[in-house]
C-alpha cells in the first residue's frame, strides 16, 4: 500500500505526548524508522504546541523526500530523468548544496545517484540473487553525481535511468531541522532520535551530559560503550542490521559507488560524534566504506569531529574519541 501524504500526517497527528515533570516524550515511526524525540518545555500547553507543529513538519518532510512515495519530489526528479527539469523550492535547493559539498569533500565516496546500484543490493526482495556484470555495469554507468543540471529552481538528471535516493541524508538532515526548530520555539534542552542517528541540547532531566549507547555490532542489542555528549550530534553506521543473504553469504545495504557492490573491508560499524547530525551520518558512512585506517584518517580531517572504526579484531579511534568515552 502506497501511503499518502494525507494518511501520514494522520499517523503521526495520533502519537501521544508522554510527560515526566518538565520533560515530554514523543515515540513514533517515520521515514522508515523508529524515532524519539525528548524535550523540556516550561508548560504544558507549549509542549502539547511543540507537539502539534513538529509532527505536522516531520509528516511533510517524509512525503516530499522519501523515493518511496510515487509523489514525493524525489520520485519526480527521478520520473523525469532524460526527460525534463523538475522545479524545486529552496529547502531542496539547498539539501543539494549539501550534497554537492560531500560528494567533493569525500571525493566521489558520497554520492547520492548510487540508487540504481543499490536496488541491485535490496535486502527488502524475498528472492534476492547475485546481479549479472552486465547488470552491474549498467548500474554503474548511471552514477555521476556531476552530471547532474542544477539551476536556480530546477534540477535535471540527464540520463534516462539515473535516479537519486537522499536516504543517506534525510533522517539526519530531519534531525538537525527538529533541533533547529525546536531551539527556534525555546526549546533548549532535546534528544532528537531518528532510526539511532541523535542530536542533542543541553541536558537530560538528571542534568549532566546526554548518554548515549554504541551498539556492539557482534552482538545487536547490547552496547560495548557510552559516550556522554552535550549539543553535539553521534551518528553509527554498519551493515549488520541491514542485510541480504545470497549462496550463504552476507552482502549489506551500504554499497560502495567506487565499486558498485556492498563493503566489504572487514569493517563492522563506524561511529562518529560532531556539531551536526547532516555531519556526523556523513563522517560515519565513509568511515565506514573506507574502512580502518583510512576512516579513521578521514574523520580526522573534520574540524572538532571524533569517531571510532570497529573492525573484527578491534576498535580503532580519533585522538579525542577519548574524551566522550563513559566509564561507569
Amino acid at each position: 500500500m502506497v501511503l499518502t501524504t494525507d494518511s501520514i500526517h494522520e499517523r503521526l497527528a495520533q502519537t501521544p505526548l508522554q510527560t515526566s515533570g518538565d520533560y515530554h516524550r514523543l515515540q513514533f515511526h517515520a521515514m522508515g524508522t523508529d524515532c524519539l524525540i525528548m524535550f523540556a518545555s516550561a508548560t504544558e500547553a507549549s509542549a502539547r504546541d511543540f507537539r502539534i507543529f513538529m509532527l505536522d513538519w516531520l509528516a511533510s518532510f517524509e512525503s516530499r523526500y522519501s523515493r518511496f512515495r510515487p509523489d514525493s519530489i524525489v520520485s519526480k526528479i527521478n520520473a523525469a530523468a532524460g526527460i525534463c527539469p523538475v522545479e524545486i523550492d529552496a529547502e531542496t535547493e539547498s539539501i543539494f548544496a549539501v550534497c554537492d559539498w560531500f560528494h567533493w569533500l569525500t571525493r566521489g565516496v558520497f554520492d547520492p545517484t548510487c540508487l540504481p546500484m543499490q536496488l541491485l543490493w535490496d535486502y527488502h526482495r524475498p528472492q534476492a540473487r547475485l546481479p549479472s556484470n552486465d547488470e552491474s555495469n549498467r548500474a554503474r554507468s548511471l552514477l555521476g553525481w556531476r552530471e547532474i543540471k542544477r539551476e536556480k529552481g530546477s534540477v535535471f538528471l540527464p540520463r534516462e535511468g539515473m535516479a537519486i535516493d537522499l536516504g543517506g541524508i534525510g533522517k539526519e538532515y530531519a534531525v538537525d531541522r527538529t533541533v533547529e526548530l525546536a531551539r527556534e520555539r525555546g526549546i533548549t534542552n532535546i534528544l532528537v532520535d531518528y532510526g539511532h542517528d541523535l542530536r542533542v541540547l543541553g541536558e537530560p532531566p538528571e542534568h549532566g551530559p546526554w548518554r548515549i549507547g554504541l551498539e556492539d555490532p557482534r552482538d545487536t542489542g547490547r552496547c560495548w560503550a557510552g559516550v556522554g555528549v552535550t549539543n553535539r550530534a553521534v551518528c553509527s553506521s554498519g551493515n549488520y542490521l541491514r542485510y541480504v543473504e545470497i549462496d550463504g553469504r552476507r552482502y549489506g545495504h551500504i554499497v560502495d559507488p567506487r565499486t558498485g557492490y556492498p563493503v566489504s573491508n572487514q569493517t563492522l560499524s563506524a561511529t562518529a560524534i560532531a556539531a551536526s547530525c547532516t555531519e556526523a551520518g556523513m563522517l560515519a558512512t565513509v568511515a565506514f566504506i573506507l574502512g580502518e585506517r583510512s576512516g579513521i584518517d578521514f574523520m580526522q580531517t573534520a574540524p572538532q569531529a571524533e569517531g571510532c572504526v570497529w573492525m573484527q579484531k578491534g576498535t580503532i579511534t580519533t585522538g579525542g574519541f577519548h574524551r566522550y568515552v563513559i566509564t561507569n
